[in-house]
């Protein structure tokens, strides 16, 4: 639930007169509503900690400087994605409405062009030498097999280095059925990109679709985590679509952000039984563990995404095995410790709940992302300008 202070309790860790206060209200760096029963008006806590860390930055630059670089204050603009109220929105859309009627597609026009039902490009590239890449690719694990494919495909098209946005647009979609195909062992076609997943992951199941939709849409942008940041660096060198991409799937690989969802594979692979989640969970708190797949930084109240893919599996999915000990383990949780599943919980529940193959979610992860890397890059391209931060020399001086 958010948390309120009072007017004098506002002021004072704002250092501030109770007019200013007012002040800050109405100019909207403070939200406030009525306190109840009392008439006297309540203000929102977090609001205040962000106008204060937001002085205090003032104060000091240099320090503001580094602390953005870790959940910090915002470093660049963008269009793409914003949490707002405890809930994602891409382009100003909620992510959950997205996920309930769109395709990937669809969310690739939204983030590309602004504009949801904007004709997706109908470009296909298949490199000459995919079955001798696919064969390699095979014996990897998802997010390196699908790194694999980017640089030759890259060597193969002619138009990879026309960084006007048509062409990006058009590279992108190239690249999304690229990566989609290699995800599961195909050519590249202009199948949509679920059926394409679904027909070889699920091809007697109608449901799966959406299913698989879902995952790809919530997946497609969080706002500038590791590997979006990444992929904006490289777009803003030059590079092409296809480096932007490798760019992002290179930062997905490391175990603080891609690897969240194997580390929720590991949780539920620890239960055996409905009643074993609360046995799994109290022992890793004892052993001072994290409960991985629980609690995101940005989503005090709940992650969305996983609240709505894990509504979607139980009404899809409500007697599967793997299904109840994941709703045993969210229960669980939820008693011990009040997080909620994140979006990455929801994804290795849903692949486990349809039987999918080990590497399926961070197939899913790189696949859906893959949309929101090329409007990263897009936004760069069009900026214009190099991303170049200047490190504070911390080492020893030079001598003589």
């Amino acid at each position: 639930m958010p948390v309120y202070l009072s007017a004098a309790e506002a002021a004072a860790e704002l250092s501030v007169s109770l007019a200013t206060l007012y002040a800050y209200v109405s100019r909207g760096l403070v939200r406030s509503e009525a306190g109840g029963t009392s008439r006297r008006r309540r203000y929102l806590a977090e609001d205040i900690w962000v106008l204060k860390q937001r002085k205090q930055h003032r104060r000091d630059p240099a320090k503001a400087a580094q602390e953005a670089l870790h959940w910090g204050l915002p470093v660049l603009e963008s269009r793409l994605s914003v949490i707002h109220g405890g809930r994602l929105y891409y382009a100003g859309r909620d992510v959950v409405g997205l996920a309930q009627s769109c395709t990937i597609e669809q969310v690739a026009s939204l983030l590309w062009e602004g504009e949801l039902h904007a004709p997706f490009p109908d470009d296909v590239l298949i490199p000459p030498a995919w079955k001798a890449v696919a064969s390699v690719a095979s014996g990897l694990p998802a997010l390196e097999g699908l790194q694999l494919f980017l640089p030759v495909a890259a060597a193969h098209d002619v138009h990879a280095f026309d960084l006007r946005a048509p062409a990006v647009r058009r590279a992108g979609a190239r690249i999304l059925r690229l990566v989609a195909g290699a995800a599961v062992g195909v050519r590249p076609s202009p199948t949509a990109v679920a059926e394409v997943l679904q027909r070889r992951w699920a091809p007697h199941d109608a449901d799966v679709k959406r299913l698989l939709q879902a995952a790809l849409v919530l997946y497609a942008d969080n706002g500038l985590n590791p590997s979006s940041f990444s992929a904006r660096c490289v777009a803003s060198a030059g590079s092409t679509p296809y480096a932007v991409v490798s760019a992002g799937l290179a930062a997905l690989q490391g175990s603080k952000h891609g690897g969240a969802s194997e580390r929720a594979t590991g949780l539920l692979d620890e239960v055996r039984d409905a009643r074993g989640a609360t046995r799994a969970v109290s022992a890793r708190l004892r052993r001072g563990e994290a409960i991985p797949g629980f609690g995101h930084p940005l989503y005090p109240e709940g992650d969305p995404r996983g609240a709505y893919l894990m509504q979607l599996i139980a009404e899809h999915r409500p007697k599967v095995p793997e299904v109840k000990l994941a709703m045993a383990l969210v229960r669980a949780v939820a008693d011990l410790m009040n997080e909620h599943p994140t979006v990455d919980f929801g994804v290795v529940t849903l692949c486990r709940a349809l039987g999918l193959p080990p590497g399926a979610s961070l197939a899913l992860l790189g696949v859906g992302r893959v949309v929101g890397w090329i409007a990263h890059g897009l936004e760069q391209y069009q900026e214009g300008r190099e991303i170049r931060p200047r490190a504070r020399y911390a080492g020893d001086l030079p001598s003589g």
